[in-house]
């Protein structure tokens, strides 16, 4: 048990590194496309805790929002995360698809809003806004 309890404390601090490593990665490479992945999934995550408190969040998009958000949390992955460049590919995957799921419920202004970083990446995730009913 002890042996156990060792190997999951050190699988636990390798992802909190991992994480650490991401959001000053996010913090500290000029302006393009490595700052846009390095930052995904910080984003991603701050987008998830403000629109889970949000009233006008639908009650089925903050289940999808927050399962992603799980998801991203969760040590047991499809794709495992030590692997260079794929590692975080399937929470990206999960995440993005969280959120589109929740653009086609949510105003998109409301994500807007949520969303941290740069909102050319959040709107080519969500794709072309669907003209009102």
């Amino acid at each position: 048990m002890r042996n156990w309890l060792i190997g999951l404390g050190i699988a636990v601090g390798c992802l909190l590194v991992s994480w650490a490593l991401l959001v000053l990665l996010a913090r500290r490479l000029p302006s393009g496309i490595l700052r846009d992945l390095a930052a995904f999934i910080p984003d991603c995550v701050t987008t998830v805790r403000r629109l889970r408190k949000d009233p006008r969040v639908p009650r089925k998009a903050k289940i999808a929002i927050v399962f992603a958000g799980l998801w991203v949390a969760s040590p047991i992955d499809l794709i495992p995360e030590f692997l260079p460049v794929i590692g975080p590919l399937d929470d990206i995957v999960v995440v993005a698809l969280a959120l589109r799921y929740a653009g086609r419920q949510v105003p998109r202004e409301v994500l807007i809003e949520a969303w941290p970083g740069e909102t050319r990446l959040l709107e080519r995730l969500l794709g072309p806004a669907r003209p009102a009913s």
